[in-house]
């Protein structure tokens, strides 16, 4: 019964952290996309308003951004780069690129 209840509790586990996060907020909050970036302005990174404004209205840009949110940037905003976050799922890398695109006022 034990070994039955640990296997469902990590089978839930493993779930949960495939699933796509429904809130973008935060899921940049829980990303740590916020430890850099404010939604406008500068911090370490540039501000999510000023991304989204660069990349407004460019074919693919939410899968560019996704890309640079999984495996990080360097060069693009300055000298300091951009560190990959493996940990967020390629799922979730498009969410937070699509709302970061929503940001261009």
């Amino acid at each position: 019964m034990k070994k039955t209840f640990i296997g469902i509790a990590a089978a839930s586990a493993f779930l949960l952290a495939g699933n796509v996060q429904a809130d973008p907020a935060a899921l940049a909050q829980s990303s740590g996309c916020l430890n850099c970036h404010n939604v406008d302005a500068k911090l370490v990174g540039p501000a999510l308003q000023e991304i989204a404004a660069k990349y407004a209205g460019e074919e693919g840009a939410a899968e560019m951004l996704a890309g640079k949110i999984k495996n990080g940037s360097n060069g693009v905003w300055g000298q300091i780069p951009m560190p990959p976050n493996p940990a967020v799922s390629d799922e979730n890398a498009l969410v937070l690129s699509e709302f970061i695109l929503s940001l261009n006022n």
